[in-house]
């Protein structure tokens, strides 16, 4: 079976199991993230509190760690929440939103890694190459670096770490160290809207959470984000902006059907 064909299974396995996805996530972005993680078929649940996160983990089938909006109490509850999840087997899939920028974020990342080993890492190219220990130009929480030796840089720290690395831009890569893909659907008014990426993330956890493959269940959740941002600023009328093609987003993933993930899907290699 191809890769989109795989790709299409894990979509149908998300619409049967409706896989429960823990997030500790981006308070400017969580009511987005809680209602693509429903659109595609998922069912979320948005907890942080150090008291209940170990138990409301133990119920999930992936976790979803978003580092945006920090504070010290979240931090330990994404590092006992992560260590519940690794003891379970169940994924880890990080956001290291902002690494860089200020000191908090980049030690909450480096704990997050070191003690808990996400299975699955997406970022921007920014976010990437500075956990690669490159020096890179930092603005706020978004991406200033360019695409250059993306596909070695993901590879590199996708052996350091064990994972599989995700760098979403305008040419996704997508990598366990061994197999690499490149995705190219998506429109950059994306990146216009607030949340995008971290919308992204959650629907990597979702497919992560109805299927066995995290490779294939990354891929899966940039696949559907790309199309369904192609299909939403196609659905635009002339007089329409980011607000319609936000709620156009919204109902395209919710109508995603495997059809559409093999007609529509363009990745390369697998």
């Amino acid at each position: 079976m191809d890769i989109l064909g795989m790709i299409a299974e894990n979509l149908q396995a998300v619409k049967e199991k409706r896989p429960l996805v823990h997030h500790i996530t981006n308070y400017v972005t969580v009511n987005d993230c809680a209602n693509i993680a429903l659109a595609i078929g998922g069912s979320p649940v948005m907890a942080d509190d150090r008291e209940e996160v170990e138990e409301m983990v133990s119920f999930a089938s992936a976790l979803v760690l978003n580092i945006g909006t920090l504070n010290a109490r979240t931090v330990e509850s994404m590092i006992a929440a992560g260590k519940k999840a690794k003891e379970l087997g169940i994924p880890v899939i990080l956001d290291p939103v902002g690494v860089g920028a200020t000191k908090l974020r980049t030690e909450a990342a480096r704990r997050i890694i070191e003690e808990v080993g996400p299975a699955v890492i997406r970022g921007n190219m920014s976010e990437m190459k500075f956990l690669a220990g490159m020096n890179v130009a930092i603005k706020g929480v978004d991406s200033v670096a360019d695409e250059q030796d993306g596909q070695a840089i993901a590879e590199n720290l996708a052996k350091q770490l064990n994972c599989v690395i995700a760098i979403t831009g305008k040419r996704d890569i997508v990598t366990d160290g061994q197999k690499t893909c490149f995705i190219d659907n998506g429109h950059e008014i994306l990146s216009k809207v607030t949340g995008t990426g971290c919308m992204t993330t959650s629907l990597i956890g979702v497919y992560c959470g109805a299927g066995k493959d995290w490779y294939i269940g990354t891929i899966a959740g940039i696949l559907s984000m790309g199309i369904a941002g192609e299909l939403a600023q196609a659905g635009l009328a002339p007089t329409d902006g980011i607000g319609m093609f936000k709620v156009r987003l919204f109902d395209s993933i919710y109508n995603l059907s495997t059809e559409k993930i093999l007609s529509k899907g363009r990745v390369i290699g697998g």
